[in-house]
């Protein structure tokens, strides 16, 4: 079947370390990490649109707050977890699953880009 898929992205600034990582990442260390999240839906609304990109732009631009700026070995959903880009991928699909309420689509993907070059995803 085939499906719409319309894509977002956004940015946050944050520290981590990846504790018992051998290597660089293991100091402190910070990213500008690209956010992109991507949901998808089999129609259309009357207006043409699968959803407004500003209402996703928004859910994002609020899971991103609680980041921005922040070491995130010291948010809770990290207390147990590595702050990698995997998990940070995992907590912001969570997060956005939790905010997005629109019938009509479903939360794809979301992929935390730590370079231009690389980026970890987490989605179905």
């Amino acid at each position: 079947m085939f499906m719409f898929t319309l894509s977002v992205k956004d940015s946050f600034a944050a520290a981590h370390r990846l504790e018992g990582y051998q290597g660089k990442c293991e100091e402190l260390h910070g990213h500008n990490f690209a956010v992109e999240v991507l949901v998808t839906g089999e129609r259309l609304g009357d207006d043409g649109l699968l959803v407004d990109f500003k209402i996703i732009k928004g859910y994002l631009h609020d899971v991103l707050e609680k980041l921005d700026h922040k070491y995130l070995n010291e948010i809770a959903f990290f207390a147990d977890r590595a702050s990698s880009a995997e998990y940070v991928s995992m907590y912001i699909y969570d997060e956005m699953k939790k905010i997005i309420k629109e019938e009509n689509i479903s939360l794809k993907e979301v992929r935390v880009w730590e370079s231009e070059k690389a980026y970890a995803a987490y989605g179905i």
